[in-house]
């Protein structure tokens, strides 16, 4: 199958070195003016400006009639596969009751196992692909998908498999046994962390991708930590981080010490941690979605990060407690406006640099020969619109591989 994109005001490619980008690099997009872009079999086969592309009479061509085509964003953190949602605890909070305080009570995460657990997988997948529907909307086509609402073998089982059946966008599968101690575990951590380590790892790693572990001192501290992050190097799975939310307990000083893929969160990281994370060339993804929906104040040290040359990354956290939405564009308005961050830098960390830090940067996250032919067109003519209006969804149309799998 042959497409033609044409009608591009701007074609913002990110072409570029092959690695994710760091320093004055995250803001340059290598945009191509009246642009034009050739795909054949869902890979991309050229891009250039209108003039120079020959278009085969038997392609299909898609007209953009004046508005920004780019890669699919590539959201490097959510949690999207999970039963019932969290919207009593959000009136709670907005009544004056901390995060803390609603999990100390039973609530939080715990809440969300309870009810995951009496879900069918069925009834798991039938919700992941209505919110994979969401992502598509904003403009989203590939999403790093973590378990961590089973909190059992069997159930951290069967998320992983309802990660392999979400679509149309893709997935990429984490394995998050170790993000909360279950109900039956209360006070028994240690034994906890031995049955992630010695009974769901053994199963749950040809499955994923990717473990994370939610390292934070009250729920598990860096010894904890740096235990199943070893655990799942040694089954074969790169290694991710939730480090230094609450609190500044190490986490990103354990990424360090571990060379792992990401650190993610950060909101507490000082100095040091982030030069560590430099040394050792962690990227940091960076969640501002989480710290708005707590009502929160303190974001990340994104500038800082940035002139420490690292490879940023954004996210949308999503998931039905802490950050409940699935849309990058509001990502990108929380950068600039919480972060100080250019819609360049943020389309570079929501795109190529988030490709890198889930292992796909060599076939998505830029639009470049040989790549996937994963490319949204956004209704707006220029590509700081996409940050500059917030509370919408740009995207006109979506496509995965080639294929349409959203058009408004």
């Amino acid at each position: 199958m042959k497409l033609a994109v044409v009608g591009c005001s701007e074609l913002v490619t990110l072409a570029g070195p092959a690695r994710a980008r760091t320093g004055a690099e995250l803001r340059e997009l290598a945009i191509i003016r009246n642009g034009a872009m050739l795909v054949h079999d869902g890979r991309i086969e050229r891009v250039g400006p209108r003039s120079e592309i020959a278009i085969d009479k038997d392609a299909e061509v898609i007209d953009a009639s004046g508005r920004v085509v780019m890669p699919g964003f590539v959201d490097a953190h959510t949690h999207p596969v999970f039963a019932g949602n969290r919207a009593g605890e959000f009136e709670q909070r907005a009544a004056g009751a901390t995060y803390q305080e609603i999990a100390a009570a039973g609530g939080g995460i715990r809440s969300t196992v309870r009810a995951t657990r009496a879900a069918s997988e069925a009834e798991i997948v039938a919700a992941a692909s209505r919110y994979a529907g969401w992502f598509l909307r904003n403009g989203t086509t590939t999403i790093e998908a973590k378990s961590g609402y089973g909190l059992s073998v069997e159930d951290e089982l069967k998320l992983l498999r309802a990660i392999a059946r979400i679509g149309p966008v893709r997935a990429v599968p984490t394995f998050l046994g170790a993000h909360e101690i279950p109900d039956e575990y209360r006070g028994r951590r240690e034994e906890y962390v031995e049955l992630v380590i010695h009974e769901m790892l053994p199963r749950a790693a040809p499955l994923a991708k990717f473990c994370d572990v939610f390292c934070e001192p009250r729920v598990f501290p860096v010894e904890d930590a740096r235990r199943v992050l070893r655990a799942a190097r040694g089954r074969g799975l790169g290694l991710r981080m939730h480090a230094d939310q609450l609190e500044n307990g190490g986490g990103a000083m354990l990424a360090a010490e571990l060379g792992a893929a990401t650190a993610d969160h950060l909101e507490h990281t000082d100095r040091e941690g982030i030069a560590a994370l430099a040394r050792a060339g962690v990227q940091p993804v960076l969640l501002a979605g989480s710290v708005y929906a707590l009502g929160l104040r303190q974001y990340p040290d994104a500038r800082a990060m940035i002139d420490a040359g690292l490879a940023v990354v954004l996210a949308t956290d999503f998931n039905p407690g802490s950050s409940p939405t699935p849309s990058i564009p509001m990502i990108l308005s929380l950068a600039a406006t919480q972060m100080k961050m250019t819609t360049a830098e943020s389309i570079t960390a929501a795109t190529i640099n988030a490709a890198y830090s889930v292992g796909l940067g060599g076939e998505i996250g830029s639009l470049e020969r040989g790549k996937r032919a994963d490319f949204v067109i956004h209704d707006c003519a220029d590509y700081r619109e996409l940050a500059y209006f917030f509370g919408v969804e740009p995207a006109k149309a979506c496509y995965v591989d080639g294929v349409e799998r959203f058009r408004r």
